[in-house]
């Protein structure tokens, strides 16, 4: 139950937070979410391959991954139905998407399939706002299908910024519930250890994103 409790409550903060930003999202995260599509480019997806995104916002992510790697079968989740009503407008019938807790969704009942791995799993700047996010982790790596990979970015350690920009940029994420995570690097390696899976990190330009690739063998 307390999970529950949880989990409903994140979404409706979800939801406060995004019931009027979800219009202009895309527009202003441009200027600050890097990395983003140097994630996309390195997915290396071939027709078929399932494509589900974990916090799929707006949809913005898939409808690149679309263009770039045309073929794959689209799935995207985000605990927000706010967010979700860009990303319905955004992908239309080309997504299966769904609301749901990225520490905790079921991909059967979530998306009406039988239960079966993702060749390739997303989670852009997601981590840095979910509560328990080395849960979430841990849940996405579950649901990779074999010789799958789950693709990861987010804030870095931002150390190559100066001292009062780097200041600044937090405590302005921490308007919007963003805390990012310094400790990903090592929460990415144990996941993959405990998993069997391999792990691969790069530091962005000036530590301000890191990218992680968990991959199954």
């Amino acid at each position: 139950m307390m999970a529950q409790a949880q989990g409903t409550g994140h979404a409706a903060l979800m939801d406060s937070v995004y019931r009027g930003q979800r219009h202009i999202y895309d527009l202003t995260r441009k200027y600050y979410l890097f990395g983003r599509d140097t994630l996309i480019d390195g997915l290396a997806a071939r027709p078929g391959m399932r494509v589900l995104e974990i916090a799929c916002g707006t949809g913005r992510n898939l409808a690149k991954v679309k263009a770039k790697w045309p073929g794959v079968r689209l799935y995207g989740l985000d605990i927000s139905e706010e967010m979700l009503k860009n990303a319905r407008k955004a992908l239309g019938p080309e997504a299966r998407l769904g609301q749901g807790d990225a520490c905790a969704f079921d991909p059967a009942s979530l998306f009406g399939e039988a239960a079966q791995g993702f060749d390739r799993i997303v989670l852009s700047y997601s981590l840095s706002m979910i509560p328990d996010w080395e849960g979430a982790l841990d849940h996405a790596a579950s649901h990779l299908a074999p010789g799958g990979e789950l693709h990861v970015v987010d804030f870095g350690d931002l150390s190559g910024l100066p001292g009062p920009l780097e200041k600044g940029l937090h405590a302005w994420l921490a308007k919007f519930h963003v805390e990012t995570r310094h400790t990903l690097p090592e929460a990415a390696r144990q996941v993959a250890a405990a998993r069997g899976l391999t792990h691969r990190q790069t530091r962005g330009r000036l530590g301000y994103f890191q990218l992680h690739v968990l991959a199954a063998r």
